[in-house]
């Protein structure tokens, strides 16, 4: 893998920026909105439930929300990089020019990484000083949180991606549409037990629901649950191996019908 193909997709991505106060605010906007939403929420309830309560379901429902963003935006960071190249015609000249498909995936994780730690940053700050939320309190345990949020996100990429090399740009409503559609199975602000026992069952197989499992022991009672994050660990290593898979797949078969030329001219 040549590390200069990489990088250079990544300031590719990163270039963006520094010409377009829309994309600037985008990087905001929503961390922002969607925090003052459900810290709103969050106070309201606060003020009906139980003295004793207060301060966990804060913790619960923001935190809930901090790792969900993780994971949302770094399916967004892939799938939407991705369909920058769509939009400005760039799609045929990445995959004609000598990087490999391996690289320019590296790229877009790259450029995911950089956005989810300023994101959770943001979002970190945002809390400690709107709500007196510290999501640092999970200390050493938020490694593996953010972590899997972040591969599984990748892999929900990938997938993404590989829609929009068979199907083309009419679909790209998917790469916005398509995590949220795995929101109610990963218990993102409840627990798994209050879903109908079919919904549970789909729930097991989802690495973001033991996620948030993991999350509220640590909130609610103070234990770290290691099963949780093996089988998170686990689901992860498999979707995102799926996720390549499905990529490549994709990407061979849009190259055989030449379908990535069409996506220029669309």
């Amino acid at each position: 893998m040549n590390s200069l193909h990489v990088i250079g997709i990544f300031l590719r991505h990163l270039y963006l920026f520094r010409h377009s106060f829309a994309r600037v605010m985008g990087v905001f906007y929503w961390i922002t909105l969607e925090l003052f939403l459900w810290g709103f929420i969050t106070v309201w309830l606060q003020g009906i439930v139980k003295p004793d309560l207060k301060i966990t379901l804060g913790m619960v429902l923001i935190g809930g929300l901090i790792f969900w963003h993780i994971f949302y935006k770094a399916q967004q960071a892939v799938a939407i990089s991705f369909l920058e190249e769509i939009w400005s015609r760039n799609i045929l000249n990445i995959f004609a020019s000598p990087i490999k498909p391996k690289e320019f995936i590296a790229g877009l994780i790259t450029i995911c990484i950089a956005d989810a730690v300023f994101s959770l940053l943001l979002m970190a700050l945002l809390a400690e000083l709107l709500y007196a939320f510290n999501i640092w309190t999970l200390g050493f345990y938020i490694i593996p949180f953010f972590l899997n949020a972040l591969i599984f996100g990748w892999a929900l990429g990938l997938v993404t991606i590989g829609l929009l090399l068979r199907f083309g740009p009419g679909i790209e409503i998917m790469a916005w549409s398509l995590p949220v559609l795995f929101q109610p199975f990963s218990a993102v602000f409840y627990p798994v037990s209050v879903l109908p026992v079919i919904f549970q069952k789909i729930a097991f197989f989802m690495p973001a629901s033991h996620l948030f499992e993991g999350m509220r022991l640590i909130i609610t009672k103070n234990v770290f649950s290691l099963d949780h994050v093996i089988w998170a660990s686990i689901l992860n290593v498999v979707y995102i191996i799926v996720g390549i898979m499905f990529f490549y797949w994709m990407l061979r078969s849009a190259r055989k019908k030449g379908a990535l030329s069409r996506m220029v001219t669309e």
